[in-house]
């Protein structure tokens, strides 16, 4: 059982690409199962954020895989495979592995460096377990990502030389003449916190959260509140007009499918505003959640998405970097070795199983001819039969772990599989890993890595 990778992102796709494949948490359980109903998928977990959708099966035929991903996705974005496959990259076994250490270490952000990432591929991973959907290779690899991160902020400065999609926005509000006092958020997930935060931090005093659910918004501004000190409150979607006439800035950030700002409410936003500073949109959403429209009206700037692409801001240190990618480079190496002897494992038990098999019918055989041996001699030959089968066994057993972590170590254990004709029941020999610990679900607050066109990649 091999990885596949099949994504698109910022660095392959334009926003409207994007747009159209981008999966709500709400459409996620159902493209899952309907990839699982393909035999040739085990496994699925779907990364969707607003900069990337990818998703990550567990395959035992390439082909067959890949046809079934991009039916389900075909029949999600209405696009057909060769629309979708002008702006996808698929990448195979241990270039799938590589590529979501390298997504985890925040390397592939537009952003170098945001930690968001983490926290998006967690959610991936839980919604995963949660649904089912993921086996033991899924539990391991995306465990494994989540450490990779991990280490990497802990290890390298590439947090603190990047910067996370928010922030480079405000930049460039800024930039373009926008007032850091009153502000109006446009959604109460992830992003809105995250927004929420960096708008505090920029000096904004006066603050709005706006979202469909009125609870939510007004949770978010308690926390707001609460740790920052500001003047903040909380409504909902009806109130998004009034609220834009005093503001500043505007950051929109959910997940909703569609625009949730319309022309006609920025336009009646505009007609009820005094003061003369540009009203500032920074649309975050994917996909937008800003009619395009708005833009064109006088007195309106939006910063988004597109529009933040290749931002120098956007990259991190070029020592970061390598440090970085040094760890993902060595975390990658250690996974390999350990799947490579796990997958050995089986075949080690098979021939221990085997020899065991073969120990105890023939004492049983002496037994038979022999019957005036007494238990002690009887239990002295049982020791020394044993104890001359493990040391025949231990150094083999002990090279073919070894071997199997080097390239086409999996030759070794077919050979050995095939000299003593063993069937290793892989499910029975290898526990599932645990899940993950509590400190692992924790919080979470650049160049492509094997790229190649679908039809050459390797089967």
């Amino acid at each position: 059982m091999s990885v596949l990778l099949f994504g698109v992102s910022h660095r392959s796709a334009p926003v409207e690409v994007l747009e159209r494949l981008a999966v709500s948490d709400h459409d996620r359980p159902k493209l899952v199962d309907d990839l699982l109903s393909s035999r040739a998928i085990s496994e699925a977990m779907l990364v969707s954020t607003c900069n990337r959708v990818e998703i990550y099966a567990v395959v035992d035929a390439f082909h067959p895989a890949l046809e079934a991903v991009g039916a389900v996705l075909g029949d999600h974005s209405g696009m057909t495979i060769n629309e979708m496959t002008r702006h996808a990259y698929v990448r195979y076994s241990e270039a799938a592995v590589e590529h979501l250490f390298t997504v985890a270490a925040g390397l592939d952000s537009m952003v170098v460096g945001e930690q968001q990432i983490l926290g998006q591929i967690r959610n991936a991973y839980l919604n995963a377990d949660a649904n089912k959907s993921a086996g033991r290779v899924l539990h391991e690899l995306a465990q494994q990502a989540l450490r990779v991160g991990k280490r990497v902020h802990a290890e390298t400065g590439i947090d603190r030389a990047g910067a996370s999609v928010v922030s480079v926005a405000l930049h460039r509000a800024k930039a373009v003449g926008a007032q850091m006092r009153r502000a109006v958020v446009v959604g109460a997930g992830a992003m809105g916190g995250l927004a929420t935060a960096q708008l505090a931090r920029e000096g904004v005093t006066d603050l709005v959260v706006v979202n469909r659910t009125v609870d939510n918004a007004e949770h978010l501004a308690g926390n707001v509140r609460a740790n920052h000190g500001i003047s903040v409150r909380g409504v909902g979607l009806d109130q998004l007009p009034s609220v834009m006439a005093t503001a500043d800035i505007v950051v929109t950030c959910t997940g909703s499918i569609g625009a949730v700002v319309s022309v006609g409410e920025v336009h009646s936003a505009l007609a009820t505003r005094t003061s003369k500073s540009p009203l500032v949109i920074c649309d975050l959403g994917l996909p937008r959640n800003v009619d395009p429209a708005a833009a064109r009206l006088p007195g309106v700037h939006i910063v988004d998405i597109e529009g933040l692409r290749g931002d120098s801001e956007t990259q991190a240190a070029e020592n970061d970097t390598l440090a970085a990618r040094g760890i993902v480079a060595a975390e990658l190496a250690d996974y390999l070795t350990h799947q490579r002897q796990a997958e050995v494992t089986p075949t080690v038990a098979a021939l221990r199983q085997r020899a065991a098999d073969v120990v105890e019918a023939e004492i049983l055989r002496l037994e038979t001819r022999l019957p005036e041996l007494d238990d002690p001699q009887r239990d002295e030959v049982a020791k020394t039969v044993r104890r001359v089968v493990d040391k025949l066994l231990h150094a083999p057993t002990v090279r073919v772990k070894q071997l199997a972590s080097t390239p086409n170590g999996d030759h070794y254990a077919e050979a050995l599989r095939e000299l003593f004709e063993l069937k290793p029941g892989a499910a029975e020999a290898v526990s599932a890993p645990d899940h993950l610990a509590s400190d692992q679900l924790g919080d979470f607050s650049s160049d492509p890595i094997g790229d190649r066109p679908i039809n050459q990649a390797d089967k």
